[in-house]
């Protein structure tokens, strides 16, 4: 997909012109950003220091049974037609994992149990897949959900931003130079 590629580019080209290092290189994106960052993070794990995964949007097999609406079918594509094959397995992260990767960055998948739209179930289908084929390798993965009810209060927002944002500064902040 063009627009993972754009993003990798960019993220080269911040290291490129030393803005950052790839050690120190943090990425969110949530929903449909979340399926962005998750793509980055697996196509180019060696970019990035750490991952936020926000209700992401992660298995497109099986998504239009997982809350995903009609909408989606013109975003990303119908994994009941040619679609599957033709393109849309090659952006699906859950189907994209490669166990003979040994190291990736930390990541953290966050979900909301009570989202309209991107069930938990991506979230938690990704977490359970890279704990099990990240056994004995450097996978660090990390899994928070939002269980209160309803659509997140400014509250329950403001507690999973602020996890997040230590989790990714805590990550990527261990190299900063210190000078």
């Amino acid at each position: 997909s063009k627009s993972i590629e754009d993003f990798i580019a960019v993220a080269e080209d911040l290291i490129l012109r030393k803005i950052c290092k790839s050690k120190t290189l943090a990425i969110r994106g949530g929903a449909s950003g979340g399926l962005l960052v998750a793509n980055a993070y697996l196509s180019r794990p060696d970019l990035f220091a750490a991952v936020h995964s926000a209700v992401p949007i992660l298995d497109l097999k099986r998504y239009r049974y997982m809350g995903g609406d009609s909408s989606w079918i013109e975003e990303f594509g119908d994994p009941g037609t040619r679609d599957w094959d033709s393109f849309m397995k090659k952006y699906s992260p859950y189907h994209c994992v490669d166990e003979n990767v040994k190291k990736l960055p930390p990541i953290l998948l966050t979900a909301n149990s009570q989202d309209p739209r991107v069930h938990p179930g991506h979230a938690r289908k990704m977490t359970k897949l890279l704990w099990e084929k990240g056994l004995g390798k450097k996978w660090p993965t990390y899994y928070y959900e939002n269980t209160e009810g309803g659509a997140m209060n400014a509250k329950q927002h403001a507690f999973v931003t602020a996890l997040a944002f230590e989790f990714l500064y805590k990550t990527a902040s261990k190299y900063l130079d210190k000078s």
